[in-house]
Protein backbone atom coordinates (compact mmCIF):
# COMPACT_ATOMS: atom_id res chain seq x y z
CA UNK A 1 0.00 0.00 0.00
CA UNK A 2 0.96 3.80 -0.75
CA UNK A 3 1.65 5.91 2.73
CA UNK A 4 3.09 9.42 3.03
CA UNK A 5 5.49 9.05 6.08
CA UNK A 6 6.44 11.42 8.22
CA UNK A 7 10.64 10.35 8.88
CA UNK A 8 11.80 13.57 10.40
CA UNK A 9 10.42 16.24 12.47
CA UNK A 10 10.04 19.42 9.52
CA UNK A 11 11.05 17.39 6.55
CA UNK A 12 8.89 17.00 3.49
CA UNK A 13 6.55 13.22 3.82
CA UNK A 14 7.98 10.69 1.99
CA UNK A 15 5.48 8.47 -0.26
CA UNK A 16 6.45 5.01 0.56
CA UNK A 17 5.22 1.36 0.00
CA UNK A 18 4.64 -0.46 2.77
CA UNK A 19 3.42 -4.08 3.50
CA UNK A 20 -0.60 -3.79 4.29
CA UNK A 21 -1.42 -3.39 8.28
CA UNK A 22 -2.66 -6.72 10.27
CA UNK A 23 -5.61 -6.23 12.36
CA UNK A 24 -4.89 -7.45 15.62
CA UNK A 25 -7.59 -8.29 18.12
CA UNK A 26 -10.12 -6.09 18.35
CA UNK A 27 -8.65 -4.21 15.42
CA UNK A 28 -10.13 -3.63 11.94
CA UNK A 29 -8.23 -2.78 8.97
CA UNK A 30 -9.86 -0.12 6.93
CA UNK A 31 -9.54 0.74 3.05
CA UNK A 32 -9.16 4.26 3.12
CA UNK A 33 -11.18 6.37 0.48
CA UNK A 34 -11.13 10.20 1.74
CA UNK A 35 -8.43 11.28 4.38
CA UNK A 36 -8.79 14.85 5.61
CA UNK A 37 -5.48 17.43 6.54
CA UNK A 38 -5.88 19.24 9.31
CA UNK A 39 -3.65 21.24 10.89
CA UNK A 40 -3.08 18.75 13.68
CA UNK A 41 -1.32 16.71 11.12
CA UNK A 42 1.11 20.03 10.48
CA UNK A 43 1.88 20.12 13.98
CA UNK A 44 2.45 16.25 14.45
CA UNK A 45 5.04 16.90 11.39
CA UNK A 46 6.76 19.37 12.47
CA UNK A 47 6.80 18.12 16.26
CA UNK A 48 5.76 21.70 17.95
CA UNK A 49 3.90 20.34 20.73
CA UNK A 50 5.23 18.93 23.74
CA UNK A 51 4.01 16.01 23.77
CA UNK A 52 5.31 14.46 20.54
CA UNK A 53 4.39 11.53 17.87
CA UNK A 54 7.69 9.16 17.49
CA UNK A 55 9.04 9.01 13.69
CA UNK A 56 8.69 7.76 11.48
CA UNK A 57 4.90 7.79 11.63
CA UNK A 58 1.73 7.62 9.17
CA UNK A 59 -0.51 11.47 9.83
CA UNK A 60 -4.19 11.76 9.64
CA UNK A 61 -7.14 11.77 11.88
CA UNK A 62 -9.78 12.14 9.64
CA UNK A 63 -9.29 9.02 7.31
CA UNK A 64 -12.59 7.44 5.93
CA UNK A 65 -13.10 4.51 4.04
CA UNK A 66 -14.53 0.74 4.34
CA UNK A 67 -13.67 -2.46 6.27
CA UNK A 68 -11.86 -4.78 4.70
CA UNK A 69 -10.61 -7.04 7.54
CA UNK A 70 -11.84 -7.87 11.33
CA UNK A 71 -9.44 -8.83 13.74
CA UNK A 72 -10.37 -11.50 16.26
CA UNK A 73 -13.52 -10.58 18.66
CA UNK A 74 -15.30 -8.20 16.30
CA UNK A 75 -18.60 -8.73 15.59
CA UNK A 76 -20.39 -5.28 15.44
CA UNK A 77 -18.82 -4.37 12.39
CA UNK A 78 -18.78 -6.07 8.79
CA UNK A 79 -16.74 -6.23 6.04
CA UNK A 80 -17.55 -3.42 3.31
CA UNK A 81 -19.25 -1.26 6.07
CA UNK A 82 -17.95 2.33 5.88
CA UNK A 83 -16.35 3.89 8.96
CA UNK A 84 -14.41 6.98 10.00
CA UNK A 85 -11.43 7.17 11.71
CA UNK A 86 -11.12 9.79 14.32
CA UNK A 87 -8.70 11.47 16.25
CA UNK A 88 -9.75 9.46 19.65
CA UNK A 89 -8.30 6.09 18.48
CA UNK A 90 -8.94 4.45 21.58
CA UNK A 91 -9.68 5.51 25.03
CA UNK A 92 -9.38 2.81 28.08
CA UNK A 93 -13.19 2.62 28.83
CA UNK A 94 -12.52 2.26 32.86
CA UNK A 95 -11.25 5.38 33.82
CA UNK A 96 -12.89 8.54 35.45
CA UNK A 97 -13.40 10.36 32.49
CA UNK A 98 -14.39 7.15 29.99
CA UNK A 99 -17.37 6.49 32.59
CA UNK A 100 -18.42 10.14 33.27
CA UNK A 101 -18.64 10.22 29.39
CA UNK A 102 -15.63 12.48 28.87
CA UNK A 103 -13.21 10.20 27.15
CA UNK A 104 -11.38 12.55 25.19
CA UNK A 105 -9.88 13.18 28.50
CA UNK A 106 -8.48 9.64 29.45
CA UNK A 107 -4.70 9.81 29.87
CA UNK A 108 -3.94 6.28 28.55
CA UNK A 109 -5.86 7.31 25.02
CA UNK A 110 -4.33 6.69 21.72
CA UNK A 111 -4.29 9.16 19.52
CA UNK A 112 -4.86 8.32 15.29
CA UNK A 113 -1.88 9.70 13.35
CA UNK A 114 -0.06 10.82 16.57
CA UNK A 115 0.27 7.52 18.94
CA UNK A 116 -0.41 5.41 16.01
CA UNK A 117 -0.44 5.10 12.03
CA UNK A 118 -3.06 7.07 10.73
CA UNK A 119 -5.43 8.34 7.26
CA UNK A 120 -2.91 9.41 4.96
CA UNK A 121 -2.45 5.55 3.70
CA UNK A 122 -4.38 3.33 1.09
CA UNK A 123 -4.81 1.48 4.38
CA UNK A 124 -5.01 1.61 8.02
CA UNK A 125 -5.72 0.18 11.24
CA UNK A 126 -8.38 1.01 13.31
CA UNK A 127 -9.96 -0.31 16.71
CA UNK A 128 -13.16 -1.34 16.36
CA UNK A 129 -14.67 0.28 18.96
CA UNK A 130 -13.26 3.21 17.89
CA UNK A 131 -14.01 3.26 14.20
CA UNK A 132 -17.51 4.98 13.54
CA UNK A 133 -19.99 3.40 11.09
CA UNK A 134 -20.65 6.88 8.79
CA UNK A 135 -24.42 6.57 7.64
CA UNK A 136 -26.03 6.08 4.44
CA UNK A 137 -25.99 9.16 2.49
CA UNK A 138 -23.19 10.64 4.16
CA UNK A 139 -20.06 10.51 0.96
CA UNK A 140 -16.77 9.58 2.38
CA UNK A 141 -15.62 12.93 1.19
CA UNK A 142 -17.91 14.89 3.24
CA UNK A 143 -17.31 12.64 6.18
CA UNK A 144 -13.39 12.86 6.27
CA UNK A 145 -13.90 16.71 7.68
CA UNK A 146 -16.77 15.97 10.04
CA UNK A 147 -14.70 13.54 11.42
CA UNK A 148 -12.52 16.32 12.91
CA UNK A 149 -13.37 19.53 12.43
CA UNK A 150 -16.90 18.29 12.42
CA UNK A 151 -17.31 17.27 15.74
CA UNK A 152 -14.46 19.20 17.23
CA UNK A 153 -16.43 22.66 16.42
CA UNK A 154 -19.71 20.96 17.67
CA UNK A 155 -18.46 19.84 21.35
CA UNK A 156 -16.93 23.17 21.34
CA UNK A 157 -20.22 24.75 21.19
CA UNK A 158 -21.71 22.58 23.89
CA UNK A 159 -18.73 23.36 25.95
CA UNK A 160 -20.15 26.70 25.68
CA UNK A 161 -23.54 26.33 26.57
CA UNK A 162 -24.85 27.72 23.51
CA UNK A 163 -28.46 28.46 23.50
CA UNK A 164 -31.30 30.13 21.25
CA UNK A 165 -30.63 34.17 20.66
CA UNK A 166 -27.23 34.33 22.12
CA UNK A 167 -24.01 36.27 20.84
CA UNK A 168 -21.17 33.44 19.51
CA UNK A 169 -18.19 34.95 17.82
CA UNK A 170 -16.58 32.40 15.93
CA UNK A 171 -13.17 33.37 15.21
CA UNK A 172 -11.08 31.78 12.32
CA UNK A 173 -13.63 30.83 9.33
CA UNK A 174 -11.40 27.51 7.97
CA UNK A 175 -11.69 24.24 7.99
CA UNK A 176 -13.11 24.04 11.40
CA UNK A 177 -15.03 27.51 11.63
CA UNK A 178 -16.99 27.07 8.90
CA UNK A 179 -18.80 24.06 10.23
CA UNK A 180 -18.61 25.77 13.48
CA UNK A 181 -21.25 28.70 12.05
CA UNK A 182 -23.58 25.89 10.81
CA UNK A 183 -23.47 24.48 14.30
CA UNK A 184 -24.44 27.70 16.16
CA UNK A 185 -26.75 28.34 13.55
CA UNK A 186 -28.12 25.01 14.37
CA UNK A 187 -28.68 25.96 18.02
CA UNK A 188 -30.13 29.26 17.29
CA UNK A 189 -27.28 31.30 17.64
CA UNK A 190 -27.02 35.28 16.14
CA UNK A 191 -23.49 34.47 15.04
CA UNK A 192 -20.23 37.10 14.17
CA UNK A 193 -17.40 35.31 12.12
CA UNK A 194 -14.15 36.81 12.45
CA UNK A 195 -11.03 36.07 9.58
CA UNK A 196 -8.48 38.41 7.96
CA UNK A 197 -9.35 36.72 4.55
CA UNK A 198 -12.26 38.71 2.13
CA UNK A 199 -12.89 34.73 0.80
CA UNK A 200 -13.39 33.32 4.52
CA UNK A 201 -15.70 36.42 5.65
CA UNK A 202 -17.57 35.73 2.36
CA UNK A 203 -18.04 31.84 2.93
CA UNK A 204 -19.19 32.29 6.49
CA UNK A 205 -22.02 35.05 5.06
CA UNK A 206 -22.92 32.01 3.05
CA UNK A 207 -23.40 29.77 5.62
CA UNK A 208 -25.65 31.92 7.63
CA UNK A 209 -23.63 34.28 9.87
CA UNK A 210 -24.86 37.12 10.87
CA UNK A 211 -22.15 39.41 11.07
CA UNK A 212 -18.92 39.22 10.26
CA UNK A 213 -15.26 41.39 11.41
CA UNK A 214 -12.50 41.59 9.40
CA UNK A 215 -9.49 41.68 11.91
CA UNK A 216 -7.36 43.33 9.85
CA UNK A 217 -9.47 46.43 9.78
CA UNK A 218 -11.95 46.65 12.87
CA UNK A 219 -11.21 45.90 16.86
CA UNK A 220 -12.56 42.24 17.47
CA UNK A 221 -13.73 43.27 21.17
CA UNK A 222 -15.05 46.51 20.43
CA UNK A 223 -17.46 45.54 17.37
CA UNK A 224 -18.66 42.69 19.60
CA UNK A 225 -19.31 45.38 22.96
CA UNK A 226 -21.08 47.35 20.68
CA UNK A 227 -23.90 44.00 20.21
CA UNK A 228 -23.78 43.76 23.69
CA UNK A 229 -20.50 41.36 24.10
CA UNK A 230 -20.42 37.58 23.13
CA UNK A 231 -22.10 34.94 25.10
CA UNK A 232 -19.35 32.52 24.23
CA UNK A 233 -16.40 33.50 21.40
CA UNK A 234 -14.92 29.95 20.22
CA UNK A 235 -11.54 30.57 18.98
CA UNK A 236 -10.26 28.52 15.83
CA UNK A 237 -7.58 30.67 14.52
CA UNK A 238 -4.03 29.46 14.87
CA UNK A 239 -3.00 32.35 16.09
CA UNK A 240 -2.60 33.49 19.83
CA UNK A 241 -3.63 37.24 19.46
CA UNK A 242 -6.98 36.10 17.70
CA UNK A 243 -8.08 34.59 21.21
CA UNK A 244 -7.19 37.66 23.19
CA UNK A 245 -9.07 39.48 20.76
CA UNK A 246 -12.05 37.74 21.13
CA UNK A 247 -11.49 37.41 24.84
CA UNK A 248 -11.98 41.25 25.00
CA UNK A 249 -14.95 41.22 23.10
CA UNK A 250 -17.16 38.79 26.31
CA UNK A 251 -20.35 40.22 28.20
CA UNK A 252 -20.20 39.50 31.27
CA UNK A 253 -20.84 35.87 32.23
CA UNK A 254 -19.24 34.87 28.76
CA UNK A 255 -17.24 32.05 27.79
CA UNK A 256 -13.89 32.23 26.03
CA UNK A 257 -13.52 28.65 24.31
CA UNK A 258 -10.27 27.65 23.45
CA UNK A 259 -10.01 25.03 20.36
CA UNK A 260 -7.06 25.78 17.94
CA UNK A 261 -3.55 25.05 19.51
CA UNK A 262 -0.75 27.53 18.13
CA UNK A 263 2.55 26.01 18.74
CA UNK A 264 3.80 27.31 21.86
CA UNK A 265 0.85 29.75 22.22
CA UNK A 266 0.15 31.68 25.61
CA UNK A 267 -2.99 33.72 26.32
CA UNK A 268 -2.90 36.60 28.93
CA UNK A 269 -5.88 36.67 31.19
CA UNK A 270 -6.36 39.67 33.02
CA UNK A 271 -7.92 38.61 36.45
CA UNK A 272 -9.23 42.05 37.44
CA UNK A 273 -11.55 41.69 34.61
CA UNK A 274 -12.05 37.70 34.82
CA UNK A 275 -13.35 38.08 38.49
CA UNK A 276 -15.71 41.13 38.30
CA UNK A 277 -17.22 40.01 35.03
CA UNK A 278 -17.55 36.86 35.72
CA UNK A 279 -16.41 35.26 32.39
CA UNK A 280 -14.33 31.68 31.89
CA UNK A 281 -11.87 30.74 29.84
CA UNK A 282 -12.17 26.72 28.60
CA UNK A 283 -10.60 24.17 26.61
CA UNK A 284 -12.35 21.96 24.46
CA UNK A 285 -10.66 18.96 22.63
CA UNK A 286 -12.28 17.12 19.48
CA UNK A 287 -15.45 15.03 21.05
CA UNK A 288 -16.41 11.68 21.67
CA UNK A 289 -18.20 9.15 19.73
CA UNK A 290 -21.78 10.21 20.63
CA UNK A 291 -20.70 13.64 19.25
CA UNK A 292 -19.48 12.21 16.07
CA UNK A 293 -22.82 9.97 15.96
CA UNK A 294 -24.46 13.57 16.10
CA UNK A 295 -22.71 15.03 13.89
CA UNK A 296 -23.30 12.47 11.29
CA UNK A 297 -26.80 12.47 11.10
CA UNK A 298 -27.18 16.16 11.42
CA UNK A 299 -25.15 16.11 7.93
CA UNK A 300 -27.27 13.31 6.53
CA UNK A 301 -30.57 15.41 7.96
CA UNK A 302 -29.07 17.94 5.39
CA UNK A 303 -28.37 20.64 8.24
CA UNK A 304 -24.87 21.14 7.28
CA UNK A 305 -22.46 21.57 4.56
CA UNK A 306 -19.08 20.99 4.03
CA UNK A 307 -16.51 22.58 2.43
CA UNK A 308 -13.59 21.31 0.63
CA UNK A 309 -10.99 20.71 -2.26
CA UNK A 310 -9.93 16.97 -3.52
CA UNK A 311 -6.03 16.44 -4.05
CA UNK A 312 -4.04 13.41 -4.65
CA UNK A 313 -2.10 11.73 -1.99
CA UNK A 314 0.74 12.52 -3.33
CA UNK A 315 0.70 16.50 -3.38
CA UNK A 316 0.41 16.02 0.57
CA UNK A 317 3.61 18.23 0.92
CA UNK A 318 2.08 21.05 -1.53
CA UNK A 319 -1.20 20.57 0.44
CA UNK A 320 0.65 21.28 3.83
CA UNK A 321 2.01 24.74 2.21
CA UNK A 322 -0.91 25.89 1.09
CA UNK A 323 -2.60 25.50 4.54
CA UNK A 324 0.50 27.27 6.30
CA UNK A 325 -0.20 29.97 3.46
CA UNK A 326 -3.55 30.51 4.38
CA UNK A 327 -4.53 29.69 0.72
CA UNK A 328 -6.86 26.85 1.53
CA UNK A 329 -10.62 28.21 1.46
CA UNK A 330 -12.15 25.56 4.12
CA UNK A 331 -10.42 21.84 3.90
CA UNK A 332 -7.87 19.49 1.62
CA UNK A 333 -9.39 15.71 1.63
CA UNK A 334 -7.14 13.67 0.04
CA UNK A 335 -9.16 11.24 -2.58
CA UNK A 336 -7.95 7.50 -1.92
CA UNK A 337 -10.90 6.45 -4.11
CA UNK A 338 -13.84 8.26 -2.57
CA UNK A 339 -17.73 7.60 -4.48
CA UNK A 340 -19.61 9.60 -4.05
Amino acid sequence: MKAAVVRAFGRPLVIEDRPDPVPGPGQVRVRVEASGLCHTDIHAAHGDWPVKPSPPFVPGHEGVGLVEELGVGVTHLSVGQRVAVPWLGWACGRCEHCRSGWETLCEQQINTGYGCDGGYAEKMLAWADFAQPVPDGVSALDAAPLTCAGVTTYKALKVAGVRPAQLVAISGVGGLGHLAVQYAKIAGATVVAVDISDEKLRLATELGADLVVDARKEDVGAVLKEHGGAHAAVALAVDEDSFAAVNSGLRRGGKLVMVALPAHGTIQVPVFDTVLNGTSVIGSIVGTRQDLTEVFELHAAGRTRVIYETRPLDTVNDCVDEVLRGEVRARIVFDLGAAG
